[in-house]
């Protein structure tokens, strides 16, 4: 088993991971992460009376672990970003599956149920503002699998290159990755009243995602292409930040983890719902009630 030195896993003076702040015994093995620090108060509203053991926040990172109807879990704030997602993940699986009194590898592996719950802008016509969305495929723009060894052992490589000949990817962007979500948790979520589709996790807000300000774009017409896009039967159905990261390290950390997200942009039609937090308390309470 591995050992790791205070270089690698740098642990708080009182027994918690240096960015979450959270102990060992406080994550659960059921995981909602959420981008918005104020959504896991939102969250936890939803949480059986009297059942919360811990409420900690360090930056961006806020976390409640309660239970839901004898189910017991974990909201985690992420912030915005793959980068903060790395973190986040690499984290949680530490606090699973290292012990941190001895900074060993514990033998017998915890394997986590994470569930990411967000909001994206939809792609195509076909979708409309409210629809719940689960991502069976995450296209990564932000290049943090790349740094991991075996990225190309958990990644759809034919995707990836169907998708970066087609779109002419800009050569000195990464390369994009794209990677799945665990087909079981994506059906006990998503039953027969979600839709699923291939989803783009952009390293940006703006550009990344077709957005013009003031400065000009590298492939003006990205977001034609990317909704003309197929490969094998798929389409790219939205847009979002963190699921790429979430589903990759999740693969490679043996964990099992999917995106669903509320569509509260159409690109396509240019139009956006800013009232969208009811339909968001709708999807928190759907997910709780099947994670």
């Amino acid at each position: 088993m591995k050992t790791f030195p205070a270089s690698q896993l740098i642990i708080n003076a009182d027994g918690s991971a240096f960015h979450l702040h959270l102990k060992p015994e406080f994550l659960a093995d059921k995981i909602i992460l959420v981008g918005d620090q104020d959504r896991v108060n939102m969250v936890a509203s939803f949480f059986d009376e009297g059942s919360i053991e811990c409420d900690v926040q360090s930056r961006e990172f806020h976390t409640i672990t309660g239970m839901f109807r004898g189910k017991r879990i974990s909201c985690i704030s992420t912030g915005i970003g793959t980068d903060n997602c790395d973190i986040v993940m690499n984290e949680i699986d530490a606090l699973a599956n290292i012990d941190f009194a001895t900074r060993q590898e514990k033998e017998h592996k915890r394997v986590l149920d994470i569930v990411r719950i967000g909001t994206c802008g939809g792609m195509q016509e076909d979708i409309p503002l409210g629809t719940f969305l689960v991502s069976q495929k995450s296209i990564g723009f932000d290049g943090v699998l790349a740094f991991y060894k075996d990225r190309d052992k958990i990644a759809d490589l034919g995707f990836e290159k169907a998708f970066v000949d087609f779109i002419g990817y800009p050569k000195k962007a990464a390369v994009p990755y794209v990677v799945s979500a665990n087909p079981e948790l994506v059906d006990r979520i998503a039953k027969d009243d979600m839709m699923r589709g291939c989803t783009i996790a952009a390293n940006g807000f703006y550009g990344p995602q077709g957005r013009v300000l003031r400065v000009d774009l590298a492939v003006p017409d990205i977001n034609e292409k990317i909704t003309a896009f197929r490969y094998e039967g798929q389409r790219i159905t939205n847009y979002e930040m963190e699921g790429s990261c979430i589903a990759g390290l999740a693969l490679h950390m043996g964990h099992r983890a999917m995106t669903v997200c509320c569509v509260i942009a159409q690109r396509k039609i240019e139009a956006a719902n800013t009232d969208y937090k009811p339909r968001i308390k709708e999807l928190v309470r759907t997910v709780l009630e099947r994670i």
